[in-house]
């Protein structure tokens, strides 16, 4: 699986996402705005309420401004042995019952699920448990995801 290919897709999906929370954020501030919205009394809410709704909206889209700068400047690397998972590996795991899960490490802001072909991959960042659980194994090592409810054993099939 290539991961530039996986990088454009994050990419796609963040300016996706800012398009929404963008229109949003101009609904709401034309709520806000709009004549007909100004407070009759101090009941009369729906203004203010648009208003913080807009200023949440806008919020949200500079966040999501900055992610799209970091995976913008992201540059995965091939995986050293030497150095274990790091930033911008690809990396399977394999739980007790089995079951596969491919993750791919990236900056912040990218958490998501992708599907390439019949595999699905979940970005995540360093700084989410798992992934700074798996900084710095190798395949073959075992992963414990902290916090789960019982103590979560995962093994490093593979990494790229």
């Amino acid at each position: 699986m290539d991961k530039h290919w996986l990088q454009q897709q994050v990419l796609e999906r963040l300016a996706e996402d800012l398009l929404q929370v963008e229109q949003a954020a101009r609904a709401a501030h034309e709520t806000a705005t709009h004549e007909e919205n100004i407070a009759e009394n101090k009941y009369d809410t729906l203004g203010l309420e648009a208003a913080y709704l807009a200023t949440g909206q806008a919020r949200r889209a500079e966040a999501i401004r900055q992610a799209m700068a970091h995976w913008r400047q992201f540059r995965p690397r091939a995986y050293d042995a030497r150095q274990g998972i790091q930033l911008g590996a690809l990396v399977c795991l394999i739980g007790a019952d089995d079951q596969q899960q491919q993750l791919f490490l990236g900056p912040d802001g990218g958490s998501m699920q992708l599907v390439c072909g019949a595999q699905r991959v979940q970005v995540i960042s360093c700084e989410a448990p798992l992934g700074k659980a798996m900084l710095g194994k190798c395949e073959g090592d075992e992963v414990s995801l902290p916090g789960a409810p019982a103590r979560q054993q995962l093994e490093v099939l593979w990494v790229h």
